[in-house]
Order: C-alpha cells, then sequence, then structure tokens
C-alpha cells in the first residue's frame, strides 16, 4: 500500500462505537478525558509520556523542539483513562515550522479537560515558563503543574525551586522524575481527579492512536537527532513514501529532506556510513515496536527553505491546527 503522508492533529477524535461495544463496563465513578502536555523546549514531555504509559509512543532526544506533531497516548488505569496529548514546546519562532509548532501546541490547551504544565524543576522559574502560565491564565481549564527532574534537586534547594514555580501560579505542584518515573503514580492520580466522569474512549489496552506511518517518521528523525549535530536536526523532516506488508517482513520506503546539499552530505557520511548508521538504528527501533523483522531503504533529498513553505509543510501534516 502507499499512505499519504500523516495528517497533523484534527482535534479531539470521535470514538469509535464498534470497539465501545467491545470495551468493558467501567464503574460509575469511572472517569475519562483529555489531557495536554505543554511546556518549553527539552523539559521533558516525551519522556514523561512514554513513562506514564509504558512504552515508546513519542521520540525523545536531548536536541530542543524535537516533538513536532500532537501525539496522542493512552494511559488506562482502574478508575480512570487518561488521553494524553504530547505537544511541541512553546518557544519563540524563527521561521513559518516553528510558527505552526507553537500554534499547534496552544490549540491544545483549548480542545483539554486538563492542562500539565511541565517545567524543568532542577532550575528557577524563568521567563518562558512565566510566559506559558499567562497564556494558560486565559483559559477556564484545570491545570497542574510537574517539576521534572526531580531526581537532579539538592534537598536543601528543592523548597526555593518549588516557591519559584508557586510565585507565577497557585496551581497543584507535583515533584517527578520522566526519567527515573518517581512520582509519576501520585500525579496521575492527581491528573484522573480533575477529569469528567465518562466511559472508556478508547480499549483499555491500547496506548495511541498515532497512524504507523507518523511512528515511523518520528522513528527515522530520532536517529537523525541522535547522530546528528548543530543545524542539522532542526532541518530534517522524513516522509514515508511507500509500505509493503508482505507477511514476515515490512518494507518501508521513506525520504529524509534537508535543506542543503552540506547537509545532504553529513547525513550520508563517509561511503554512506551516516546513512547506514541512522538506518539500522531505526530499523532496530520499528521492529521493537512492531514485534516484527523490517527492511528500511533511505533517500535523502534537498528541498532549499522546506520549513518556510506553506506548501510543502502542509504536505508533510504540519498544518498548526
Amino acid at each position: 500500500m502507499e499512505p499519504s503522508h500523516p495528517p497533523a492533529f484534527q482535534g479531539l477524535p470521535i470514538p469509535d462505537p464498534a470497539a465501545a461495544i467491545r470495551m468493558p463496563e467501567p464503574p460509575e465513578d469511572f472517569r475519562s478525558g483529555f489531557v495536554a502536555l505543554i511546556g518549553r523546549p527539552n523539559v521533558g514531555k516525551s519522556t514523561l509520556l512514554n513513562q506514564l504509559v509504558g512504552e515508546k509512543v513519542a521520540i525523545t532526544s536531548p536536541v530542543a523542539q524535537t516533538t513536532r506533531n500532537r501525539l496522542r497516548a493512552i494511559l488506562t488505569t482502574p478508575t480512570a483513562q487518561l488521553v494524553l496529548l504530547d505537544t511541541p514546546g512553546i518557544h519563540k519562532p524563527h521561521h513559518l515550522l516553528g510558527e505552526r509548532l507553537v500554534q499547534s501546541a496552544r490549540g491544545a490547551i483549548g480542545e483539554v479537560d486538563v492542562v500539565l504544565l511541565l517545567v524543568d524543576g532542577s532550575e528557577p522559574a524563568g521567563r518562558g515558563d512565566g510566559f506559558i502560565v499567562e497564556l494558560l491564565r486565559q483559559r477556564q481549564v484545570p491545570v497542574h503543574v510537574a517539576l521534572n527532574k526531580n531526581d537532579l534537586v539538592d534537598p536543601d534547594q528543592a523548597g526555593a525551586l518549588a516557591q519559584s514555580y508557586r510565585d507565577l501560579a497557585d496551581w497543584p505542584l507535583h515533584p517527578v522524575s520522566a526519567l527515573q518515573g518517581d512520582g509519576t503514580a501520585e500525579l496521575v492520580e492527581a491528573l484522573a481527579a480533575d477529569l469528567p466522569l465518562g466511559p472508556h474512549l478508547y480499549p483499555a489496552d491500547a496506548v495511541s492512536d498515532q497512524p504507523e506511518e507518523l511512528l515511523m517518521a518520528e522513528l527515522i528523525r530520532e536517529q537523525v537527532l541522535s547522530h546528528t549535530r548543530e543545524e542539522v536536526p532542526h532541518s530534517v523532516a522524513v516522509s514515508i513514501d511507500r509500505v509493503v506488508d508482505d507477511g514476515p517482513r515490512t518494507a518501508i520506503l521513506a525520504t529524509v529532506l534537508v535543506e542543503r546539499a552540506s547537509q545532504k552530505g553529513i547525513l550520508i557520511g563517509k561511503g554512506g556510513s551516516m546513512l547506514r548508521t541512522i538506518g539500522q538504528g531505526a530499523r532496530l527501533q520499528m521492529e521493537k515496536v512492531f514485534s516484527g523483522p523490517v527492511y528500511l531503504e533511505l533517500f535523502i533529498k534537498v528541498v532549499p527553505g522546506w520549513r518556510r513553505s506553506a506548501a510543502r509543510l502542509a504536505e508533510l501534516g504540519y498544518r498548526g491546527d
């Protein structure tokens, strides 16, 4: 089959009635709804998302602005179902792509039942955190603040650091470690308590509803982020051109877009070494996710200024809605 490029988030999904029939009857006090993870770039939103659902549903990287799509993960407990939206980091955009990403994150705030503001709790609150707080004040939605990287905080400084965020807004604070999982059980319980009463929105064993093609593209981009530096990571996009499931093996043809010929040279590497490294890493991740052998073929294509082209961004699914 030849899938089209995965669309950007188009608003809250409509549960499948057939799937609802297969869902067990929840208890009377069961709660369900949508929770948006909001924050500055590189504060650990994707790491926390993966930690909460117990599986890899979002790519992670030390590179800022790793997340580009509003990904949906699903966490079901005996008393609640949380549909978690991992949003792009809110930052000052420098091109049309950046504007679309920030627009996407800000749009999520008005579409959910609860907002989780994730901050770097190992540092005092900054201007970027204050800017996001002011955005959230304009919305009538419950907000919780997760003080991430609590494992890096000196106990003697914990009180002062927490107070710097308490001074911004009087919202519940939750010290957590997205990497180690500390405090996440208490965080989930607090978020669930603010969700409305309601049934399962997805089957209890679901962890994500994003298209497989989107996850494939993201796993390839994650390898680019892991193995390249400087301007290359932010200039890269991935499109899945063809997927063929021939039984025991899935064959995937993908194109990696860059903006300059020099970036193409970096991604190919001497004798194709870098491209092989990226492809092998992505293939191994895909085989873990899809539980089967994968054949992956990558091509590099130079598309000057693609991050500033509205038409090209639309083709890649970055519409900002």
